[in-house]
């Protein structure tokens, strides 16, 4: 019985050890290669919603799109480190006063490790291995890499992930293409993509896309905005010369 004990103890110590080295090695690619699919994107699939996507690099998105997400999402996300711990405080305190509204305060990182790595869900499992991944992800890969990578990765309409893929079917133009209020209504879908449509225009993206063009203008002249937004710009200015 000792050297069966001992047999899976070696075993499991070899697994985990085998897991955490291949979760690193594929993190660490990921800053240069997109993911091969999520499991979000298998599960779309596999649930009858489709799966419609194509991975750009950034300079082929319009710097309205990045602007627009960061405008919505997460207008702090130069500056934090992975985590609003304001906006998740003020969470914390909403759903304690309202049980039955569940208030997110997950930043752009958060929802990129979330979407790369796990699944969809609020177990405390998986909200914690959102954090070791967010962590991860803002150390290793940097501010441009999560935005390139959540304009990518990021549901935008039903079974439709990233910008490109959204854009080609709401506006059937490119990516790099988007006016700035296009871009605003693709962002403005995204809290709920399958019930909040582009096109046909459902009400809660008709109100909510002036707001977020507002904010846009509010940001753009935002120097740490500008270092992660803007040399993109520059790039396809650039090649057009």
């Amino acid at each position: 019985m000792k050297k069966f004990r001992s047999k899976v103890w070696r075993f499991t110590k070899r697994l985990l050890l085998f897991l955490l080295l291949s979760h690193l090695i594929y993190l660490v690619i990921l800053k240069w290669i997109n993911p091969p699919v999520t499991i979000t994107q298998l599960h779309s699939f596999f649930t009858g919603h489709g799966l419609k996507r194509d991975y750009v690099d950034m300079d082929e998105i319009s710097p309205n799109a990045a602007l627009a997400v960061i405008a919505s999402e997460d207008q702090l996300f130069p500056d934090h480190d992975g985590f609003d711990w304001k906006s998740i405080q003020k969470a914390i305190e909403y759903n304690k006063r309202k049980p039955g509204r569940i208030k997110g305060a997950s930043t752009i990182s958060q929802q990129v490790a979330k979407n790369v790595f796990l699944w969809q869900g609020r177990g405390w499992i998986r909200k914690g291995m959102e954090v070791y991944f967010t962590f991860m992800i803002e150390k290793i890969w940097g501010k441009r890499r999560i935005l390139e990578m959540y304009l990518n990765v990021s549901e935008m309409g039903d079974g439709v992930f990233g910008i490109e893929a959204a854009s080609r079917k709401n506006f059937r133009k490119a990516a790099k293409n988007l006016s700035r209020a296009e871009a605003a209504m693709i962002a403005a879908s995204m809290p709920n993509p399958k019930k909040f449509t582009v096109k046909p225009l459902s009400g809660f993206v008709a109100g909510k896309y002036p707001w977020i063009m507002q904010q846009m203008n509010n940001l753009e002249d935002d120097p740490d905005i500008q270092k992660i937004v803007f040399p993109f710009r520059n790039k396809e200015s650039a090649k057009k010369k």
